[in-house]
């Protein structure tokens, strides 16, 4: 009886096998040949084995693989972890015969059932199963590890609504009170598994199809490599911006044969065959739709008929992010009649019915779209970014392109053609564009206008991606022995055995437009290996000359022979940041300069320097501490040379730890620039080379870009980094070139004006902290004004928005938290952060908005990004958005960060914002009282500030935005999607919870909430009050950490820094150290052969000035300067002891001299009318004297060489013959009356030159001014009229005497007069009545 046992077990074997071939889904004959796609397939011959024994009566089922082609059979392969050990190499051969096949693998043979990707559970009853992926699916912002396989069309993710409205809408606008679901939904309709004919081509069951493949990075088995292979080219064919993409895990997934719902039983034969497959690599998520066939467009409850499923609303095509995020659904093929053209058009692969999508962080389509134009479709294109100097090769998809159909692409103001790829792909390659940031970039196609367009985002060359490297600084030496380059072979070409050639490039700007300009060809050729090492002394015999006065460039590489699309030529190039040019050029400037060029050149700069407008009052000055630098976020951002985070090097700064920059250019188009040692002090150019400096151009440029001094990074270069090399780096620092560019031309600008910004902040449930340090709790919902200045000179707006918090463990939270945060300065471009949903903080943890378009910064060649007013970065150090800083050109700034699924805002104000503002941060004035002010300017009464209800109803809610524009709050300035609007946020009715203390909110019974709450926050009420209401730990946790670290960033802001300023380093010498607060104490030295002049020690007093120095301001000189200063100063000691003497002496001289002409006689005042007779050796006589006192001390009358003048005493007038007929001097007589007359003098010599016809003659001085009481009579003097006959025949007989006097014979001799007394002696006659006696007249004689 020993076989009964076996035999009872084959008994049961046949019976399990017999159930299989019963079951409802009959198994198609596995010996049936099968054409699949077109191909003919092999016999697959399954051997079923016996199960061993045992108590298992299930049987395991083993295939014969020997001779498989995966192509041609329904069975499917093997499992890899048993497909031996030998790696498979797929030939180029073979990836072409499967790249042929439309579409993917998808077997009904094989498995433990032998059904292979058959899913039998999926039917009317049950039209969707879950599947587990097993990885992460990244999907529209979202990441999941799950899916469920429905038989209507599409993956879903989550939830979809109880009930659907045809034209299907999405995202579901009622969310979060109805589902919003998450899908890819290739063929989103209500189907039912149809049938198919027995002489259809392809019997394999109707129904949906699912296969998973995963780990294919590191599979070795055939099938794997084969589907990676065939997955990767796929999509980087297909997809631009997928170069470099390898995908790690796959899912096919199939419906075959699928009909409408509702339809008649003859409706089954009509039938739609569609495929997806999904391609990840965790990172990036790639979906390829395959319409095999599509026979309907709709279902029953959509309208539709039920014999051929045509009207109604066709099937919905698109994805849904869910959670009422956001959509995009594919036009113009989604519920429309063009569906039905999804089979037809495509073309991905060049494969008719084929349509790949980008789907991880937003949708991106990859085939061209005829249908619709560019207006409303945008340009989809890859790389975003590039090089400002050019090169980068542009993959263009959007229009459906033919081959010899002419493509223009333009690039801001620059147009290129572009090249034929496929019919979904073109290129273009990116030309010199003078611009930064977000430029317009836009195709035409054809005749046809620009009408796909996109935003391209040009990279400046110093934050470029570097795509050249140097291995050491050899590069920026004057004389280097050898330069080494490296680079990435990949980036120009895959053939590494392809020739490359490197070449080398300068810039100038000698006139309005700036050039770039070719200098030489480095290397012609040679292998592309990614790695170069030049020679300079190669290049010693060059001769530029029409390119010698260049002195910095960038180092090029090219393909020596370009790629070629349809016999054009595309050449991608590769570029290196700015270089300065001494390693080329130097042997060519010796020859030209003397080994002294750089000294040449600097001198050369200095001078143009100085004809240019002086730009330092225009930027911010430099606060005096690195704490207060990186504290002003609205007006300083790390400088990309020297950060702390991320270039650590400095190597423009030696010993700095980190230098910060303007994050946007002043309206003179410069920046400034603060370095910080390890002290945390400014360093100023007063005392090293390596100090802070200003710089002329900003590195962003500035407006139009495309002039001299406003090119981005270029100009900055040009005027501001290259003359550091020729005056300083290539030349010694205490050199005069030097000295002149750090004291006076890029000199440090003191710090002691510096202010700091205030700052406010939001936080938590939300808590509040104005500028005036007034704190409360604001729990509204809904968006609200926290900034709103609006003044001559400046206009701000920030605005925030507040949602309900989520629930917790008890139910409803009732509190809101901060969730988003926009501002807009002036006419600047509008930039919003938004938190994103937990669920979709997988990559990034908030979305930034700039002008209503979505922005990343996960490149480091986009962690700046300018945009018109506005500068915004996230720090170099945060790679997943969980920080962003806006810069507004004010100076104003707004720090949002988000942790652990809490946001909070800082907001940074210079002093110029005092009294302008208003909001929920209030007035800033200093000022606690008005910071309750309410948009009509008007103060609530809030009585007391820890009153929550008072200040949420009689302040806060005030300050709610609604849809219409308020003039005292302005207008929501939010990204509102999917036609939401203010009131879609807003709830002005909500009432939180008013009370504050843990032990007042919370129930008696929730007493370990209470103690939890004291133990986690302690003190802090915003702490207590988070953790009371959501119990969650992080949360209050982190309002806490961040309230703790704004109150230091107020305190250190409101902390003065005392600076003494600027203590000059004396040339050939140094400072002991270069600190510059209260109490430093500096000692001087001097170097070797140099002398100390003046203090040597100087000290910073408490009241911010550095003492007077009692011995001289402190120099270094040489010996032989010093030796000559030496005798200067011993001269001078000995000029200022004679000085005394010399005046002393000089002094007893003069006295002496005029005591001894009074005792001639001569002390009276000498008429200047006397003069020695020309024929007579004897002295003068004069005719009559009148003395007066000359009062015009410059009158100096020029001496007459031809006369003798000599000085007299004032002799006795004898008066003429006229005088004695009666007759007075004109002007010298008393009227009848008894006043005086005034005289008047004509032909007076005023300015020392001889009158014409009048002889030359040396007057003496004369008084100008009579005294009016003088009597002007003057009696006639009783002299000899012998000689007063003499004197008068003396004059007229002078060679200048006039005709009418010539001719008078000479008077008769005078009576004797008597003397005249001393006040009549006081007149002098002029010469005219010398010469010209007036006529007779009576006269009159006292």
């Amino acid at each position: 009886m020993a076989w009964v046992g076996p035999l009872i077990k084959w008994a049961l074997v046949a019976a399990v096998l017999a159930a299989v071939a019963a079951s409802e889904d009959p198994i198609e004959d596995p010996n049936q040949e099968v054409e699949i796609i077109g191909a003919q397939t092999d016999v697959v011959n399954p051997v079923f084995e016996p199960l061993p024994e045992g108590p298992n009566l299930m049987g395991q089922v083993h295939y014969d693989y020997s001779n498989y082609d995966s192509l041609k059979s329904r069975l499917a392969p093997p499992d890899p972890h048993n497909s031996g050990g030998v790696p498979f190499r797929i030939t180029e051969q073979r990836l072409k015969e499967i790249r042929s096949q439309f579409m993917y693998w998808y077997f009904d043979q094989g498995g433990s059932e032998n059904r292979g990707d058959y899913q039998k559970d999926i039917h009317t009853s049950t039209p969707q199963i879950h599947k587990n992926f097993n990885f992460q699916l990244p999907f529209f912002g979202f990441r999941f590890n799950y899916t469920r396989l429905s038989m209507h069309g599409y993956l879903e993710f989550s939830d979809p609504p109880e009930h659907f409205t045809y034209p299907l809408t999405f995202p579901v606008k009622e969310w979060p009170k109805k589902n919003d679901p998450s899908f890819i939904g290739i063929f989103y309709s209500k189907c039912r598994i149809g049938a198919i004919h027995p002489t259809d081509i392809d019997q394999r069951s109707p129904g949906v199809y699912f296969r998973q493949e995963r780990d294919l990075q590191t599979r070795t088995d055939q099938f794997g490599v084969e589907m990676r292979e065939r997955l990767m080219w796929d999509i980087r064919e297909g997809v631009v911006g997928s170069d470099t993409f390898i995908p790690k895990h796959a899912v096919i997934v199939t419906w075959k044969n699928m009909s409408f719902a509702g339809g008649i039983d003859n409706s089954l034969y009509k039938t739609n065959t569609f495929q997806m497959v999904l391609a990840t690599d965790e990172v990036y998520t790639y979906a390829i739709f395959n319409y095999a066939e599509l026979q309907w467009t709709t279902h029953t409850e959509a309208g539709g008929d039920t014999t051929g499923g045509e009207g109604g609303t066709p099937a919905y095509v698109g994805f849904n992010a869910g959670n009422g995020t956001q959509s995009y659904e594919y036009h113009p093929y989604s519920q429309a009649s063009t569906l039905r053209d999804l089979s037809g058009r495509g073309w991905a692969n060049n494969f008719p019915g084929r349509h790949i999508f980008r789907l991880d962080e937003k949708i991106m389509l990859g085939t061209c779209n005829k249908d619709i134009a560019g207006a409303n479709l945008p340009l989809v294109f890859a790389p975003e970014s590039g090089n400002m100097l050019g090169g980068t090769i542009v993959n263009i998809t959007g229009p459906c392109f033919e081959e010899h159909e002419k493509i223009i692409c333009r690039f801001d103001t620059e147009d290129v053609v572009g090249v034929y790829v496929d019919r979904n792909r073109a290129i273009c390659v990116q030309p010199f564009v003078m611009a930064e940031g977000y430029v317009k970039f836009e195709v035409a196609v054809g005749d046809g206008k620009f009408n796909w367009k996109g935003k391209y985002f040009v990279e400046t060359p110093a934050t470029a991606t570097e795509k050249i490297s140097f291995a050491t600084n050899a590069v920026h030496e004057k004389n280097p022995s050898k330069v080494k380059i490296t680079w990435n072979a990949y980036n120009l070409t895959s053939n590494m055995q392809a020739n490359v050639q490197i070449s080398l490039w300068g810039y100038k700007e000698t006139t309005i437009r700036p050039e770039l300009l070719y200098i030489n060809m480095l290397v012609s050729s040679v292998t592309n290996q990614g790695f170069y090492e030049l020679t300079p002394a190669s290049y010693r015999d060059y001769n530029d000359f029409m390119v010698n006065d260049l002195t910095f460039g960038f180092i090029m590489i090219n393909l020596t022979d370009p790629m070629t699309y349809g016999e054009v030529p595309v050449n991608p190039v590769l570029w290196s940041k700015p270089i300065p040019l001494a390693w080329y050029f130097a042997p060519q400037w010796e020859r030209l300069y003397g080994p002294k060029w750089a000294e040449e050149q600097c001198d050369r700069w200095t001078m143009n320097d100085r004809y240019l407008k002086n730009f330092a009052a225009e930027i911010p000055l430099c606060p005096c501490t690195l704490e207060h630098a990186l504290a002003d976020k609205g007006r300083f951002l790390p400088d990309f040379d020297c950060d702390k985070d991320a270039n650590p090097n400095c190597f423009y700064h030696k010993g700095a730890v980190h230098c910060v920059r303007t994050g946007a250019p002043s309206l003179e188009g410069s920046e400034q620039q603060c370095c910080y040692d390890k002290n945390n002090y400014l360093m100023l150019t007063y005392d090293q080379q390596w100090g802070s400096r200003p710089h002329r151009s900003h590195n962003l440029g500035f407006l139009p870009w495309n002039e001299a001094n406003k090119v981005p990074t270029l100009s900055h270069w040009f005027h501001d980094m290259i003359p550091f090399y020729s005056c300083c780096l290539w030349q010694e620092e205490q050199a005069v070139g030097c000295e002149t560019y750090r004291f006076e031309r890029r000199p440090t600008q003191d710090c002691v004006a510096y202010q700091a910004p205030s700052v406010a902040a939001v936080f938590g449930d939300p808590h509040v902290v104005t500028f005036d340090d007034l704190e409360y709790t604001f729990n509204g919902k809904g968006e609200f004004v926290l900034v709103h200045a609006d003044s001559e000179r400046q206009k701000l707006d920030i605005q925030a928005r507040f949602e309900q918090m989520p629930e917790n463990f008890y139910g409803e939270v009732k509190a809101t938290q901060l969730t988003s945060v926009v501002a807009r300065d002036n006419s600047s471009a509008t930039i919003e952060v938004r938190m994103r949903p937990s669920q979709a903080q997988w990559r990034y943890r908030m979305d930034v908005f700039a002008d209503g378009k979505r922005v990343f910064f996960d490149r480091s060649s986009l962690k700046i990004q300018h945009f018109p007013g506005v500068t915004v970065y996230t720090p170099t150090y945060i790679l997943n958005q969980s920080e962003v800083v806006i810069m507004f050109q004010s100076g104003a700034g707004v720090e949002v960060q988000e942790n652990q699924g809490y946001m909070t805002t800082r907001v940074y104000l210079p002093w110029s914002f005092m009294n302008t503002t208003r909001g929920l941060f209030g007035n800033w004035s200093f000022d606690l009282i008005d910071d309750f002010t309410l948009p009509d300017g008007s103060i609530a009464g809030v009585s007391q500030i820890n009153n929550n209800e008072a200040v949420h109803k009689q302040f806060g809610i005030h300050w709610l935005l609604e849809d219409k524009e308020d003039t005292n709050k302005g207008g929501s300035m939010f990204v509102h999607e999917y036609f939401r609007t203010s009131s879609y946020y807003a709830n002005s009715s909500f009432e939180p919870e008013f009370r504050i203390r843990p032990e007042d909110l919370l129930p008696a019974n929730r007493s370990q909430d209470i103690v939890k709450a004291r133990e986690l926050c302690g003190d802090s009420y915003q702490c207590q009050y988070d953790y009371a209401m959501t119990l969650n730990r992080d949360m209050a946790l982190i309002g806490k950490g961040f309230h703790d670290a704004f109150v230091n960033i107020k305190a250190a802001n409101m902390r003065p820094v005392v600076s003494c300023g600027v203590l000059e380093t004396p040339r050939f010498g140094r400072k002991s150290n270069f600190f510059f607060i209260p109490g430093t104490k500096v000692t001087f030295e001097c170097n070797q052969d140099f002398v100390l002049v003046g203090d040597q020690r100087r000290q910073c007093m408490p009241n911010g000035q550095w003492d007077v120095p009692p011995n001289g301001y402190t120099e270094c000189l040489r010996h032989q300067e010093y030796e000559s200063r030496q005798a200067w100063v011993t001269i001078g000691i000995i000029l200022l002891v004679m000085l005394p003497i010399v005046i002393f002496l000089a002094g007893f001289w003069l006295r002496y001299n005029r005591r001894n002409h009074k005792k001639n006689g001569s002390g009276g005042v000498q008429s200047w009318s006397f003069v020695r007779s020309q024929h007579s050796d004897s002295p003068d006589t004069p005719l009559k004297t009148h003395e007066f006192e000359d009062v015009d001390s410059g009158f100096a009358p020029p001496s007459t060489p031809s006369a003798n003048t000599d000085t007299l005493s004032p002799p006795a007038s004898t008066p003429s013959p006229k005088q004695q007929q009666g007759s007075s001097p004109p002007n010298s007589t008393l009227s009848s009356r008894g006043s005086k007359k005034r005289v008047s003098y004509d032909k007076v010599y005023r300015t020392g030159e001889p009158l014409p016809g009048k002889p030359m003659t040396e007057f003496e001085p004369k008084v100008w001014d009579l005294d009016e009481e003088t009597d002007l009579s003057l009696s006639v003097s009783n002299r000899d009229s012998e000689a007063a006959s003499t004197i008068r025949s003396s004059i007229l007989s002078t060679p200048m005497q006039s005709p009418r006097t010539s001719q008078m014979p000479p008077p008769p001799p005078p009576p004797t007069q008597p003397q005249p007394s001393t006040s009549q002696l006081a007149y002098q006659p002029v010469y005219q009545e010398v010469a010209d006696p007036p006529k007779p007249k009576k006269q009159t004689l006292v």
